[in-house]
């Protein structure tokens, strides 16, 4: 080598050296602050305290009498509890599978055949059925019915006639005794 290609060499040696170290801090002391300004953002999609309470609900079934309905909010949303008669346990275990739109045994809805625990709400524009009251009108099937648009569902909540596409959901919930359940 020459002394001029040499000396070439070893003063760009240190300047890319020191600029290659300037360029990665500043990389990574700029990603921290964008991770930090983006914090917030991202901390703010969390649920609240007061959503978080709501996130399960207890429910004394015990004065429930059998025939009997409640409604009680999950989640802002209304759930039908029903304390079933046999003749409705009968009935809903009894429905051809071939005449539902939705198909989906009675069985798979409950965990005990005596309570019905769904989300009280029509599945084709979120209206809330009638049938929880005495003296409300049930529908074709004894169940539920949405007057908005006619949609009748059975003592299991599924839909047999109407517009509406599926079965009113069933939340999760799981029995903490004989007589409580726990949804949520």
């Amino acid at each position: 080598m020459t002394d001029t290609a040499t000396t070439a060499a070893q003063a760009s040696g240190p300047d890319e050296t020191r600029r290659d170290f300037l360029l990665m801090a500043t990389s990574a002391v700029g990603a921290v602050g964008v991770a930090l300004a983006c914090w917030p953002f991202i901390d703010s999609m969390n649920p609240s305290a007061d959503v978080l309470a709501l996130s399960s609900t207890g429910v004394d079934l015990s004065a429930i009498e059998e025939g009997q309905s409640i409604t009680v909010v999950w989640r802002g949303k209304p759930v039908f509890i029903r304390h079933r008669t046999p003749e409705e346990i009968e009935t809903a275990g009894a429905a051809p599978m071939d005449d539902l739109i939705d198909p989906q045994a009675d069985t798979d809805r409950v965990l005990k055949p005596e309570w019905l625990i769904m989300i009280g709400i029509c599945t084709h524009l979120g209206c809330i059925p009638l049938g929880q009251k005495v003296g409300d009108p049930r529908g074709d099937f004894d169940g539920w019915f949405c007057p908005c648009h006619g949609s009748h569902y059975d003592t299991s909540g599924r839909i047999r006639k109407g517009p509406a596409p599926r079965n009113m959901a069933i939340p999760p919930y799981e029995f903490t005794d004989e007589t409580t359940i726990k949804i949520g």
